[in-house]
């Protein structure tokens, strides 16, 4: 498989799963509110360098699946079924929630990098994510668990995060404006995601039978 492809299903798939506003995108807008872009993006480094280890460790643990098929149609089916009660919870139950508050308080450069490193690794998410989709893409056969495969995946998943974040710190002040970061579009926009992977977990699902 070209590497370039690998590099960019990375990219695209890790962006889609950072499109919502969370604790990491709202982290870095905020803390570029704050204390100025140069901060954010450092914010965003820190956070894309634990994404890497994250992305790596879950095509790890997807590889090894991949030569269990019993054990990954085991797992398709309990994706399918978490990712229904995770968009019905957005999409229903927590659409009323008030939004938290993210005011860091470190301020230099290198408390601003630690702190993304920080949030990243406590942002387990990416790893189960990560293991379903690169198992997903290969059954399609666009990707292949050898090293340089994983290498360019890893380094693809961490680019589009880091454009993501990158997309929060500098247009953040304008999708404030538009109140398209209240709590309830948050939620909306979470279950719309999960959503979107629970019917591709579905159609993947009858595919196989």
């Amino acid at each position: 498989m070209n590497i370039t492809v690998i590099f960019l299903l990375g990219l695209v798939i890790a962006l889609i799963g950072v499109i919502p506003p969370g604790l990491l995108n709202m982290s870095a807008a905020k803390i570029s509110l704050k204390d100025g872009h140069p901060a954010g993006i450092v914010f965003s480094i820190g956070v894309c360098m634990v994404v890497f280890l994250q992305t790596y460790i879950a095509a790890m643990f997807a590889r090894y699946l991949s030569s269990h098929q019993n054990v990954v149609e085991i797992l398709q089916r309990v994706a399918f079924v978490i990712f229904i009660l995770i968009t019905f919870y957005f999409l229903v139950l927590a659409k009323g929630k008030e939004k938290p508050e993210v005011d860091p308080n470190a301020t230099s450069k290198h408390s601003r990098f630690f702190q993304g490193v920080f949030l990243s690794a406590i942002n387990v998410f990416p790893i189960p994510y990560q293991s379903y989709m690169t198992i997903t893409i290969a059954t399609f056969g666009w990707f292949v668990f050898d090293t340089t495969s994983i290498v360019a995946y890893c380094a693809g998943a961490s680019t589009g995060t880091f454009v993501m974040l990158y997309v929060y710190i500098f247009f953040f002040d304008k999708i404030d404006n538009k109140k398209l970061t209240s709590q309830k579009n948050m939620n909306f926009s979470i279950g719309i995601v999960t959503g979107i992977v629970t019917v591709f977990t579905l159609i993947n699902i009858l595919m196989d039978l």
